[in-house]
């Protein structure tokens, strides 16, 4: 038989905020565990509209599913379909009818439908949720199939007292039985995920971790923070950008225009052919009796490169122009080549002496571009916040007018240095000895940096010990000595982050170098011990330096774990250095237009999942995967990566190899379901597919 489709809602202010919070999903899942898919899980806030659109997704897609399981929460309206509708009458007409049978507790009352499926409202406890639930579970599938419309006459062919035995119950017999199972999370595709055996409480309070391991830290002393609030406080502390005022070249390409640009020369600046034939004296309209066609004497030539004065055209006369050239004076219009015979030519036969025209409808301004018809003096040709895309368009544009130097957002310098004893440099021809591994973060992030178009340092391998050597390195990448030729405006460290006895990063940063950690610690997968900070930084070798305020550098200290170090370089990172670049430095215009302004950060979509996605408990995961357009529906499908049955961990560098984008998977019990919409920040280009997902 096939197993029916369930889905769970719980409806939580709490839980919405902190998901490890719930406690009614696990209760509820093995009650489920026989005659059913594996469930879909969702926590929505106490809100109307979240709960009654996922309903509406789970009910009325065409992925729909046999049962919803409701709980927790006040005020559930779907229309026409919900148990609060009866309340009042509840527990008398329940109380009547399990005098005759139990199945009495599917009532209306107790359970509502919408299309096909079936929608049961449970207590917001664990202990109701399941006690409720445990009571009607033998029951559910049979008023799933009534739901979806089985045949009436077959599923009652027995009568009730044989649906009663099918089922497993009868009107003397309502037993409620307890499921306790223990439940081990594998969401690593093979690799058991790390967890601690210990409470903090249990745990050494140690506040000093250069003291010796009797005194290092056991519990990171940095609070988790979402996503959400990671990423704004990267944003407040992100310093507004610099202006400087650059030569109109190729080199604008990825900048970001800082100040509105007004065209010093109208575009053409004189009337021009937009054809190759011959200018003419066209007559007005109103001229009765008179026409271009003729045989007309060739005055002139006249080049798109001709320069000096022209002589007027004088009635009777015609010039040769090409394309792009100005008009003689007097001339008002272009006949095309094609229009015209030649009639003769010079005596040296290398010119045309008269020209035969055919056409005799040629009008006053015909075939000519007025002057500022593309582009006229005085107008405004870019704006404050646009940015110079490869293209070429804006280079163009300001090219055309004469703009010779422009204000821009000037870019920022972005160093990158490893850290870690057991590095190696990846070109190192040396066979690795034990401990060893080579450094395949620093080439990867440079990599993705570089294609962002920002210019980078290669800062090299810190090494973990002696201690001094983490902090000389970032020292020496401020100043802008050693490797470093220049002052970097953002370091990006990779490893060290963690809880061992050599991670320095952190303590190097706040006592070292009096920096400020805004946060240590992010619940997403993969990239937890994420770390952003900002360090004071006083420019030197200016003798006005003393005068000078401290700048803010930024510091993204990403972990070790090359995917980790990835997803967290596109997801924090990135908009961080597009505020620095000047991204949303719009003006007034664009600012009334939000939709317009540029985005910070990856690019933002909606995709359909084309199988099942684990989902982690606790944690928003970003998931390694590749996004298709589809020729047949249009719509953006995301495939995982090759991790799923691959016996691989979400951190493993190998997700990212052809991956580009990252699949955000709130988090959740069960899995991120096949045909289910969700969000992705594509990280690449997009091509098209075939793939068409029909659930």
């Amino acid at each position: 038989m096939t197993k029916l489709r369930v889905a769970i809602l719980i409806v939580s202010d709490t839980a919405s905020k902190d998901p490890a919070s719930d406690k009614v999903f696990d209760a509820l899942r093995p009650i489920l565990s026989e005659g059913w898919e594996p469930p879909a899980f969702k926590i929505v806030p106490d809100d109307v509209f979240q709960i009654q659109q996922s309903i509406y997704d789970w009910a009325d897609s065409p992925n729909w599913y046999n049962l919803i399981l409701l709980s927790g929460g006040t005020g559930f309206s779907v229309k026409d379909n919900t148990p609060e509708l009866t309340k009042t009458s509840r527990h008398g007409m329940i109380a009547a009818s399990l005098k005759v049978t139990p199945f009495a507790m599917m009532a209306r009352p107790v359970a509502g439908v919408r299309n096909k499926t079936l929608i049961i409202t449970l207590p917001g406890s664990p202990k109701g949720a399941m006690e409720n639930l445990d009571a009607v579970v033998k029951l559910l599938p049979h008023a799933c199939l009534q739901s979806a419309g089985a045949n009436s006459r077959e599923l009652h062919a027995g009568g009730v007292k044989k649906l009663e035995s099918d089922a497993g119950v009868d009107d003397h017999q309502h037993n409620h039985h307890h499921h306790h199972h223990h439940h081990g999370h594998d969401h690593g595709h093979g690799h058991k995920t790390p967890k601690a055996h210990t409470s903090p409480s249990e745990r050494p309070q140690s506040n000093d971790p250069s003291a010796g391991p009797n005194r290092r830290y056991r519990s990171s002393p940095y609070p988790m923070l979402s996503v959400d609030e990671a990423l704004r406080r990267i944003n407040e502390h992100t310093p507004d950008p610099e202006v400087v005022e650059v030569p109109v070249t190729t080199s604008l390409i990825g900048s970001v225009i800082a100040e509105d640009v007004y065209a010093a020369e109208a575009v053409p600046a004189y009337r021009a052919s937009i054809v190759d034939g011959y200018a003419v004296i066209a007559p007005d309209s109103s001229a009765a009796g008179q026409s271009t066609k003729g045989i007309f004497p060739v005055a002139s030539v006249t080049h798109a490169n001709f320069g000096g004065n022209l002589e007027p055209l004088q009635p009777g006369t015609i010039a040769r122009i090409t394309t792009g050239a100005p008009l003689p004076p007097n001339a008002n219009a272009v006949v095309m080549v094609e229009d015209t015979i030649l009639d003769s030519c010079t005596p040296d036969g290398k010119e045309e002496a008269t020209v035969e025209i055919l056409a005799e409808d040629i009008e006053p301004g015909e075939n000519v571009r007025e002057p500022g018809s593309d582009v006229m003096l005085g107008s405004k040709i870019v704006a404050r916040g646009d940015f110079i895309s490869p293209v070429g368009g804006e280079i163009g544009l300001l090219a055309s007018t004469g703009t010779k130097t422009v204000k821009v957002f000037r870019k920022p310098r972005v160093g990158v240095l490893s850290t870690g004893d057991e590095l190696v440099e990846h070109s190192d021809p040396r066979t690795l000895t034990g401990g060893q591994i080579r450094d395949s973060n620093r080439p990867s992030l440079l990599s993705c940096l570089n294609s962002w178009g920002f210019e980078t340092v290669d800062l090299g391998i810190a090494r973990d010990t002696p201690a001094s050597e983490l902090e000389n390195a970032l020292r020496d990448s401020l100043r802008g000595v050693g490797r470093a030729s220049t002052s970097v405006d953002v370091i990006i460290t990779t490893g060290g982050v963690s809880m061992g006895e050599l991670d320095l990063l952190k303590p190097t940063i706040e006592r070292s170098l009096g920096g400020t950690i805004h946060f240590g610690r992010v619940a997403m997968k993969p990239g937890k011990p994420t770390t952003f900070a900002t360090v004071p930084f006083k420019p030197t070798g200016d003798a006005t330096s003393s005068q000078q305020e401290r700048q803010s550098k930024l510091i993204f200290s990403l972990p070790g774990n090359p995917a980790s170090a990835l997803v967290t370089l596109n997801l924090f990172v990135l908009p961080s250095l597009h505020k620095l670049t000047g991204l949303g430095h719009s003006s007034q215009a664009l600012s009334s237009k939000p939709w317009l302004a540029p985005q910070l950060g990856l690019p933002r979509v909606a995709v359909v999942l084309t199988h099942h996605f684990p989902l982690d408990p606790k944690r928003t995961e970003y998931h390694r995967a590749v996004v298709t357009a589809s020729r047949s529906d249009g719509r953006l499908y995301a495939t995982s990566t090759g991790v799923e049955g691959a016996g691989q961990r979400s951190s493993k560098v190998g997700s990212l190899a052809k991956a580009n984008a990252l699949v955000v998977l709130r988090a959740g019990r069960g899995v991120g379901i096949k045909g289910e919409i969700v969000e992705a920040l594509l990280m690449g280009d997009v091509h098209g597919s075939d793939t068409r997902v029909i659930c």
